[in-house]
């Protein structure tokens, strides 16, 4: 290679992650070389353009490939003193409650839980203390893949004052962890009378009597502080979510660009302000 696309070469390979981050003037200024040298650089290597040149090494940046990296960075951490060491302790156990979550939950289960969500015109989501982030944040976003999703209680009173023009057409996807919430046990209830299906994410399988869910999703909570740990329960609604966006394709993303801008119409996202125009002289 010409001594330019020499030194780029060197540059990506020793710089793999800045390369995929930074604009290709940014990578050309490091270097010390022309934009253009950059360009040629990727058309050597067999690519059409710079940009597919560093999708690879973009692509690198994201989780896709943790699962290569088996856990050595735990074992170098757990050698650089008591903090890391107690670091790479809590680390260890949430990897271990994702992956025990996400083994439980068989993709049979899975996809009974998606298609009774989608094949019915209000599916509720409940869940109170600690796990309302969960059930928040669920309806939050799912309501873009399915707009009949609700969260309840809508606002202060108990959950059972939405259900009450519920019926057989409609599912409640309920969210608790021991110790079990009283109120979403009594919402849970008080749904299967009216005939409301029910999916259940939760700890175990049998929580309280008289609650029988018609789908039941099992996740791990096991945590080394006194509260649970949510890290599998959202790993399990991800996948969920994932399921509900896929089968809602185009429309979905529809939902998703009509949702963004009307956030970026009312000012939801901070914007800098613009710099003010000087005048030349």
């Amino acid at each position: 290679m010409p001594p330019q696309l020499q030194a780029a070469a060197k540059y990506v390979i020793d710089h793999p992650g800045d390369f995929g981050l930074d604009p290709i003037r940014t990578t050309a200024r490091k270097i010390g070389v022309s934009s253009n040298a950059l360009v040629r650089l990727a058309q050597r290597m067999g690519y059409d353009g710079y940009d597919a040149f560093r999708h690879p090494f973009r692509q690198a940046l994201v989780t896709d490939g943790e699962d290569r990296l088996h856990q050595d960075w735990l074992s170098l951490q757990s050698s650089d003193g008591p903090f890391s060491a107690a670091q790479a302790d809590f680390a260890r156990n949430e990897l271990n409650v994702v992956a025990r979550s996400l083994r439980l939950v068989e993709p049979g289960r899975v996809k009974a839980a998606t298609d009774l969500i989608l094949n019915t015109q209000r599916c509720f989501v409940t869940a109170t203390r600690a796990s309302y982030a969960l059930a928040y944040y669920f309806h939050y976003a799912g309501r873009m893949a399915h707009p009949g999703l609700q969260l309840v209680p809508r606002h202060m009173g108990s959950a059972a004052d939405d259900l009450l023009d519920a019926g057989s057409g409609d599912c409640l996807l309920a969210i608790t962890v021991r110790p079990y919430s009283a109120e979403t046990i009594r919402t849970m209830r008080f749904a299967a009378g009216k005939g409301i299906r029910i999916i259940l994410i939760s700890d175990s399988d049998v929580i309280a009597p008289g609650v029988r869910p018609d789908i039941s999703l099992q996740i791990s909570t096991r945590s080394m502080h006194h509260f649970s740990s949510f890290s599998g329960a959202m790993a399990v609604l991800e996948c969920l979510l994932s399921h509900l966006f896929s089968a809602g394709g185009q429309d979905a993303l529809h939902r998703v660009e009509a949702y963004e801008k009307a956030r970026e119409d009312t000012g939801a996202y901070w914007q800098p302000q613009k710099l003010p125009r000087l005048r030349r002289t």
